[in-house]
């Protein structure tokens, strides 16, 4: 093998350093609470970003991951899903610079790219006969600032149908979709029940935070589980959608921003999104089309080399921005949530959230929140 014998999966940890000492924004009494709902590489950006206010957060993961190494363990070990579990508990741990953190994200790709963490929280599961003990042993173990939940401790797949009709099985091949998805929905042997901290950190939070993440392989998969809409609907907490920047997986190929929220919407989110965070680099007008203005100002950019192998075959290793238009901003808001449009990419990696920005955008909803639920 050449090269270093470890890897990790990409992040901008050290991107979030420079907001990691910034003041709060809201009191540290414990009186102000999030909660994250997504999984993958998304729901870590905003759970450091809402950490670095004060917020007291937790995470709301899927279940339904079957790719890569969580694959593997999940159907030769037949463990719980591991892979998105693992990535908020590092994004949690309070010294990202620890040796113990650095090593719980360690890929090796000489055994099968296996994590080290995903090893270790399924060798807990099988020592403890418990995933949740498990996770709350690896809290301990990195010092987490928060917890993490998933939504549901069965066994369930996901299932898809894309825009030309076809029917896919799985997490992996849903994402890897030559064609962006219609709809998604949960197969398993018997409805899955969901796991009931999950709900109580809900309906607790005065802050629900949507993603970033992938649309409908790791937000949505959490609102197929039965109960959670219901515990979004129960709680007095505001909700906000955070709009992925731009495109890398089929899944959500070509769909613009308001294409995202309606697919919300019409997965159990309709009338329940009160704030939804777009990126655009240019004032939206009436008068400017910003579809058009956007692709000009962003355009194609080549992938990063850590993630061009995460697209499918037609992105041809590059990405795409989501467009938004000032029509897609009414329309959206006819339907309800309120837009906050801002300039939100990181120039050194198109397809990440710059920290700051994204701490300003949240700190203008959190303004925002103070008025009435309407």
């Amino acid at each position: 093998m050449n090269g270093h014998p470890f890897s990790q999966d990409p992040s901008n940890t050290a991107a979030f350093a420079a907001i990691s000492g910034s003041e709060p924004l809201v009191s540290a009494n414990g009186e102000t609470r999030a909660v994250v709902i997504g999984g993958g590489t998304g729901a870590p950006v905003s759970i450091r970003t809402l950490l670095s206010m004060g917020f007291e957060t937790s995470a709301v993961v899927a279940m339904a991951d079957d790719g890569g190494s969580t694959g593997i363990l999940r159907e030769e070990a037949n463990v719980t899903p591991p892979g998105d579990v693992r990535k908020c508990l590092a994004a949690f741990a309070k010294d990202p610079n620890d040796p113990l953190t650095r090593a719980f994200k360690y890929r090796f790709e000489f055994a099968q790219n296996h994590t080290l963490g995903n090893l270790l929280l399924s060798a807990l599961e099988d020592a403890c006969g418990s995933f949740p003990e498990a996770i709350a042993i690896c809290e301990k173990l990195l010092d987490a600032r928060g917890h993490v939940y998933p939504s549901t401790l069965d066994r369930v797949t996901l299932c898809a149908r894309t825009r030309d009709g076809s029917n896919l099985v799985g997490q992996a091949n849903a994402c890897a979709s030559s064609t962006a998805l219609q709809y998604v929905w949960l197969q398993a042997a018997e409805e899955p029940e969901p796991y009931a901290p999950a709900l109580e950190a809900i309906e607790q939070a005065d802050l629900i935070v949507l993603g970033p993440g992938s649309l409908f392989t790791s937000i949505v998969p959490n609102l197929l589980i039965p109960g959670v809409v219901d515990a979004i609907r129960a709680s007095k907490g505001r909700t906000l959608f955070v709009c992925s920047l731009a495109d890398m997986q089929g899944e959500t190929w070509g769909l613009s921003a308001k294409e995202h929220i309606e697919a919300l919407m019409e997965h159990g989110m309709y009338g329940l999104l009160d704030y939804v965070l777009v990126h655009t680099p240019a004032q939206l007008r009436p008068d400017n089309a910003l579809s058009e203005s956007y692709n000009a100002a962003v355009g194609e950019r080549e992938c990063p080399s850590t993630m061009s192998d995460l697209g499918d075959a037609q992105l041809s290793g590059r990405i795409r921005p989501v467009a938004v238009s000032y029509a897609d901003v009414q329309a959206i808001q006819a339907e309800g949530p309120v837009v906050v449009a801002r300039n939100l990419v990181d120039p050194q990696r198109p397809t990440w959230h710059d920290p700051r920005a994204l701490r300003a955008a949240f700190a203008g909803v959190m303004r925002l929140c103070r008025s009435p639920r309407r």
